[in-house]
């Protein structure tokens, strides 16, 4: 019931304004994750207006549209979102909105390139953000969609997106030389949920989460106890929170190892579907990179040692 009362507050806030630009000319822009937040403004920069609609911590699997969303939704002029199922939650929303730009970042992407999944219905993990290759076609496809919507600030995002780009370039090689230090056999990164399938793919991980790729999928006994024994035969020492999942699936799992006599180490807390805190260094897209490196590399390093 309530999700049809939003459909409908939705289409009345259409059709009932002329969603035109605020006085100060400013591009209206919703985002919905906060990595594309944070990479529209780094692009967009003084001359948009961006409104996200998730913060810190949100699992955007499992996000619902909420009153105040939609309004969001009705007065903007570019709605920026991941696709590829992520938010499955406002997919019927996006599919109705027939009159507003609708950009889903993924399409930046050749879907051959991609990793397979079952669990969501374009086939394909979500997750791209953790390849930062992806994250730098999806920032010259999100400076072009600018560039052709406001045309007289071209130049302004040009240059935005070139000094960003430059920026995640510096960003890979100095994860890359972090990553070095750890050896390929210490490689094996056991989260709640498999985000990081890009991430191991680009940095010679064996990732493997516990509730599969989509949070909305439940983990069961024999779930937790098949990771226990990978985790035990693998003599893998720390496994890893995400801020977006709730903790104790994590701690299930470690109660699940310690239960045959062996220990593993919550080494830390990883940002996965969502950044950290707003104003803080990994509250950013490349703080929250430079952190999770920092965080998976120190704790299998010292688990090891």
């Amino acid at each position: 019931m309530k999700k049809s009362i939003l459909i409908i507050a939705f289409f009345s806030l259409i059709f009932g304004c002329k969603n035109e630009k605020k006085a100060s000319g400013k591009l209206q822009i919703v985002t919905t994750t906060t990595m594309i937040t944070d990479l529209v403004k780094n692009i967009g920069g003084d001359v948009v207006d961006i409104k996200g609609l998730m913060g810190s911590g949100v699992d955007p699997h499992l996000y619902k549209a909420s009153e105040g969303d939609v309004t969001k939704l009705a007065n903007a002029d570019i709605i920026f979102y991941n696709g590829l199922h992520l938010e499955g939650k406002l997919v019927e929303v996006f599919e109705k909105m027939k009159n507003k730009k609708t950009i889903a970042i993924a399409d930046a992407l050749d879907k051959n390139t991609l990793i397979g999944s079952e669990y969501f219905a374009s086939n394909f993990d979500p997750h791209i953000w953790f390849n930062i290759d992806y994250w730098l076609q999806a920032g010259a496809f999100v400076s072009q969609t600018l560039e052709a919507e406001l045309p007289e600030q071209a130049e302004t995002f040009r240059k935005n997106w070139e000094n960003y780009k430059a920026q995640l370039i510096t960003l890979k090689a100095e994860i890359t030389k972090t990553i070095e230090a750890l050896p390929k056999e210490q490689r094996i990164l056991v989260t709640a949920h498999d985000a990081f399938n890009y991430f191991g793919k680009s940095f010679n991980f064996e990732v493997v989460g516990l509730q599969g790729i989509s949070t909305a999928t439940e983990a069961g006994v024999q779930d937790v106890q098949k990771l226990a024994a990978f985790i035990i035969e693998h003599k893998v020492r720390a496994i890893f929170v995400e801020s977006s999942v709730p903790k104790r699936t994590i701690e299930a799992l470690q109660a699940a190892v310690k239960s045959k006599n062996h220990d593993v180490a919550i080494g830390g807390t990883l940002y996965s579907d969502a950044l950290g805190t707003a104003g803080t260094v990994e509250g950013t897209y490349i703080g929250m990179f430079k952190y999770n490196v920092k965080t998976i590399v120190e704790a299998l390093k010292a688990s090891n040692d």
